[in-house]
């Protein structure tokens, strides 16, 4: 009843003022409309006005007030007592019917019909009115209802239940109370409730559903008569997909959307190309003849790995461009990689609200809840430096994994609980009723638009074959598979739904078949005709004067220096605080030293160096982007890119105040994430080839929880995928004894990855180096990633400096001569190859034996290594002087194997060649401070022995 909800049940016994308010309300509703209240309080009112010589109910204004007939004061104790009895029963069983209203939103989806095998579920006590103690006899007595979002005032217990089953147990079921916000959770149960979680569908939108439906069954059988047993991960059993994504693109297109990047799996993914995408059905049926052997040979990929874009057109004439992102078998990986194209797609766009561009990602239920990825990419989700506005996830749950059923795949009931991390709704529905599928896409896209967070669509649906199309799936899932076997299709049981409904007679709807076979005939004659020839890909936007292949592709960047006035004004504005920021004390001389270095009074160190570069590129135009874990402040406390305002704890970034029309800067503290954060800049880097886009570790020794990007993405999409990237990776790197986790950015194992100069491996030993390197990797056209082993302890070593001189003029080195060239008196007897750290040591050392005799060259770059350099490098020495490759790692890691397969035991078939090194070991590094002294004295030794 009115009010009830908000009535305790001790205040209702008590016939104090607020039960006489309460029963006067009751009276007011009565007198309006005697059906408004039950038949007890109708009678007992007119009990009541008999007594008093009242006339009958009439209609009345809402300001009605009547004077009370219920005063205790009165004396007519008997009417209190029995207004009270009533009213407490009353206010009980409302306060239980309000119970049952929330347990079905909490709980209501743990009925829904979900499951389109029709598998039973659980029942749920706490969803029937017996567990509140409300009878049979209660069905038809009214109750407040107000409570339920665009419900009339009072319904019958029957009817109320039949609302909740309708919007909360149907095909849809939602895990939505978890949210906190009372705002957020109000406006879904509105748009829930007030619909019943129903969308009104046009006959012309349910006939473009059913197109999509038939378009996605057809595709599916084509190719499996065209192309019997061959793979292609069919979407056969979760066909709903097809319309699902046809009706999202629609719905965001209509609010403005105007990029989408979706990053998907293997299975569906040749449908999902071919009826969303735009691909060419006779592009995937030439993919599957594979008539050229030659063409394709150690590169490419499988069909079902490939992407593509398009421009797509929605029904009401939006212009969106599509892009499905390539990707490997590692299961939802590409997830950041796809959210960093649309952060930077956006960021082209000007989208600082991050509303015209979407990112859509499909999962698998068992990858879904399996892969830790999926946690890393959710909780990216708000952070301002990797947030896109809100992800869709649509889950396509085949209730199975590749043989693993769900209660050996989780432990959760849902694939979809790990989202309830954030406070998003999930929305679960089943795959077999499309109709349902268009109210939660709906929704979802709503809710995304209006509160930019990411939003959960779990559909459920099957495989109807196995992991693909030669697997028996009866060995593992006899009794799922007969089900299975026996069940008709999507597109079939829809069809029968609209034929009941008068929506479209069996000719319409077999015409719409035929035209869809033939479409994929004409095409399948195309792709096999002697003519056809596939449309080759050029490099097209912000990709066009980009090149990859080979370094010799482009030209090498002659002068990367900057003249030595403009270095003086980039390195005051860097230094340039405020006048209401406070900077902390035992940060001026930092700022003091570095306006000294502008001005050429001292010379620069690395982080410096560092800060001109960045500055220097985004005053000229170039973005920079800097992410990683405490890349503010800096691992080392060196970099300060960050300023915290001592007494207010606000923020302030010179890199962003260096010129008036400069380019964003943005840098920014990760999340405790390698792989996510990693995937993310990678995907950024796709999408800004004009600009430095770098991650950097917190030590070079965690990288490896980011190998996967690294493996399946950085190294071999050129290959696989013909995508180019400029992606920098920062990782420091160094033997200073602190142990084996804190030692080794794995050096070896890019140089084991490194072919057909795929990337760049560079170990610069001084600052102007490193200012060289960064702007090289920006300005020139030639575009690979860049993994660069930075500097530990030489971030403050007294050697590792670099005069003003240095920045002016040149560009980087890739081998640098030693430092005696020219001027030794003694013949050279021996020549040290180093890189890195190690430099300092052995030059140290040479000065302190004073042995003039031994030449030290550095390789600055180790991949790509031009033999005539390397070769030009060590023209000054005689052919039988021993060459040494001096390297702190121990022998089966660092450079040495990989140059020792390279150019055996003599270089050039002149000098002897061979390492010295720490003994092969299973673990990069010795914990022992003492043990880490004794084996660099050790290589010292040997190296001038």
């Amino acid at each position: 009843m009115a009010g009830a909800e908000s009535m305790s049940e001790s205040s209702a016994i008590d016939p104090n003022s607020a039960s006489l308010e309460f029963i006067e309300s009751l009276y007011a509703d009565y007198r309006r409309n005697p059906q408004s209240v039950s038949a007890e309080w109708r009678a007992w009112f007119e009990e009541q006005e008999r007594k008093e010589g009242r006339p009958g109910p009439a209609r009345l204004g809402p300001s009605f007030r009547p004077r009370s007939i219920f005063n205790p004061r009165s004396g007519n104790g008997s009417v209190v007592d029995h207004a009270s009895r009533l009213l407490s029963e009353e206010v009980v069983l409302q306060d239980r019917v309000d119970q049952l209203i929330r347990a079905y939103r909490v709980r209501g989806h743990l009925i829904a019909r979900l499951d389109p095998l029709g598998l039973p579920r659980e029942p749920q006590p706490e969803l029937e009115p017996d567990y509140y103690d409300l009878t049979e006899a209660d069905l038809d007595r009214p109750f407040s209802s107000r409570s339920i979002m665009g419900a009339p005032d009072v319904l019958t217990l029957r009817e109320i239940l039949e609302r909740l089953r309708q919007t909360y147990c149907r095909s849809i079921g939602v895990q939505f109370m978890h949210i906190d916000d009372l705002y957020v959770k109000n406006w879904l149960l509105a748009r829930m409730e007030g619909t019943q979680n129903r969308l009104s569908l046009s006959r012309d939108e349910q006939i473009r559903i059913l197109r999509k439906l038939t378009d996605a069954a057809t595709f599916e059988e084509f190719i499996q008569k065209k192309y019997l047993g061959a793979k292609r991960f069919s979407l056969e059993g979760s066909e709903s997909l097809i319309p699902l994504l046809d009706l999202a693109i629609e719905k965001a297109g209509s609010q403005g959307v105007e990029q989408i990047v979706i990053g998907m799996a293997h299975r569906g993914r040749l449908n999902v190309l071919a009826n969303i995408i735009g691909k060419r059905p006779s592009r995937i049926f030439h993919e599957f003849d594979d008539p050229d052997p030659g063409l394709l040979l150690g590169r490419g990929d499988v069909k079902y790995h490939l992407g593509y874009s398009a421009d797509h057109r929605t029904s009401r004439g939006d212009r969106v461009h599509l892009s499905l992102c390539f990707n490997p078998s590692h299961l939802e990986f590409v997830n950041p990689v796809a959210q960093g194209r649309v952060r930077a797609k956006q960021d082209r766009m000007g989208d600082i609200e991050r509303r015209r561009g979407l990112c859509l990602l499909i999962h698998g239920d068992a990858a879904f809840s399996g892969e830790g990825i999926v946690q890393e990419t959710l909780n990216m989700s708000g952070l301002a430096g990797y947030t896109v506005g809100g992800t869709v996830h649509v889950i396509v749950n085949n209730q199975i994994g590749f043989t693993t059923s769900p209660e050996e795949a989780r432990s959760t009931r849902y694939c979809s609980s790990v989202g309830r991390m954030l406070q998003v709704p999930v929305f679960h529905v089943n795959g077999e009723d499309p109709e349902a599928v268009a109210q939660v896409v709906d929704l979802a896209l709503e809710f995304r638009e209006t509160f930019q967070r990411d939003v959960i669509i779990d559909m459920w649906g099957y495989r109807r074959y196995g992991h693909n199309e030669g697997d028996e799936p009866s060995f593992t899932q006899p009794v799922m598979y007969r089900v299975i076997r026996q069940h008709k299709s999507v597109r079939e049981g829809y069809l029968e739904h609209l034929e009941e409904l008068g929506g479209i007679t069996p000719e319409e709807a077999e015409r719409i078949a035929l035209e869809s076979r033939e479409r994929l005939e004409q095409e399948l004659s195309a792709a096999r005709s002697p003519l056809y020839k596939p449309k080759s890909e050029a490099r097209r936007g912000v990709w066009a004067r980009y090149v990859g292949g080979g370094e010799d592709n482009a030209p090498e960047l002659d002068d990367s220096g900057l003249p030595r006035r403009r270095i003086a004004e980039l390195m005051e504005a860097l230094t340039r605080i405020p006048e209401d920021f406070t900077l902390h004390p035992k940060l001026e001389r930092l700022m003091q030293a570095r306006r000294e270095m502008g001005r050429g009074e001292r010379p620069f160190d690395w982080s410096a160096a560092e800060a001109l570069a960045m500055a220097s590129l985004a005053a000229s135009g170039q973005r920079v982007r800097l992410s990683g874990q405490d890349c503010g402040r800096g691992t080392f406390s060196q970099r300060h890119a960050i300023l915290h305002d001592y007494e207010t704890g606000g923020r302030y970034v010179p890199l962003q105040h260096v010129a008036p029309e400069q380019a964003p800067v943005e840098i920014i503290n990760s999340p405790l994430s390698e792989v996510g954060v990693l995937g993310f800049d990678y995907g950024y880097s796709l999408d800004w080839p004009d600009g430095l886009i770098a991650w950097e570790a917190q030590f070079g020794d965690f990288v490896n929880v980011a190998q996967v990007i690294i493996d399946q993405f950085l190294v071999s999409a050129e290959d696989k995928w013909n995508r180019l990237s400029g992606l920098v990776m920062l990782l420091p790197h160094g033997f200073e004894g602190q142990g084996p986790e804190h030692s080794s950015a794995r050096l070896e194992r890019f140089l084991e990855l490194a072919a057909e100069d795929n990337i760049q491996v560079a170990q610069p030993s001084t600052p102007a180096q490193f200012f060289h390197l960064l702007r090289r990797q920006v300005l020139r056209a030639w575009r690979k990633p860049l993994i660069v082993m930075t500097p530990k302890s030489l971030l403050r070593h007294k050697r590792c400096i670099s005069t003003i001189e240095e920045f002016e003029r040149g560009s980087f080195s890739r081998i640098l001569p030693d430092a005696l060239s020219g001027q030794r008196k003694v013949p050279v007897r021996r020549v040290l190859l180093c890189s890195g750290k190690i430099y300092y040591d052995l030059l140290e050392r040479r000065e302190k034996l004073g042995r003039e005799d031994v030449a030290i060259l550095r390789l600055e770059q180790l991949y790509p290594l031009r033999d005539r350099e390397l070769g030009r490098a060590l023209e000054p020495y005689p052919d039988r002087v021993p060459v040494y490759w001096v390297q702190e790692e121990p022998e089966n890691m660092g450079a040495w194997r990989t140059l020792r397969v390279r150019f055996g035991d003599r270089l050039f078939g002149r000098q002897p060649f061979h390492g010295i090194t720490r003994k092969a070991s299973a673990s990069p590094a010795t914990g022992s401070m003492a043990s880490h002294v004794y084996e660099q004295e050790e290589i010292l030794h040997k190296a001038f022995a």
